[in-house]
């Protein structure tokens, strides 16, 4: 069986969180926090970090645990580490070419209220985050 590490941040400013839009016509559209692949020997904080900044142009600090998501399919054991993240800079944009390139149209802020009822992942983005 194959394993797969991923890590992600949930990226909160003024009770607002952080998805990115991944759309492909006739295929999908869904948000979900930025997140994905842990690289190498990189450490599950600095690939959420990574993460973010290549999906969302941002520079967070990464804190707490806050999911533990596991997808198992045949052949194969996916897991991602959600973290808490704190905004510290940069510019919101979701034009890289690594943002692009995983079919990410949009990286916007959006409050709890406005995520009900839209394709979202984790479901820990609609869930309260306790400091």
């Amino acid at each position: 069986m194959q394993h797969r590490l991923s890590a992600g941040a949930i990226v909160e400013d003024a009770a607002r969180r952080l998805p990115v839009r991944h759309r492909r016509p006739g295929r999908y559209d869904f948000r979900v926090a930025p997140g994905g692949g842990v690289q190498g020997e990189e450490t599950l904080h600095d690939a959420a970090v990574r993460e973010v900044r290549e999906e969302t142009g941002l520079e967070v600090a990464v804190g707490a645990l806050l999911y533990v998501e596991e997808l198992l399919q045949p052949g194969q054991r996916h897991c991602t580490f959600w973290f808490r993240a704190t905004l510290l800079g940069g510019t919101l944009s979701a034009d890289s070419p690594l943002a692009r390139r995983e079919h990410i149209v949009e990286a916007a802020w959006w409050s709890r209220t406005e995520l009900q009822g839209l394709t979202l992942f984790p479901p820990v983005l609609l869930q309260r985050c306790r400091h």
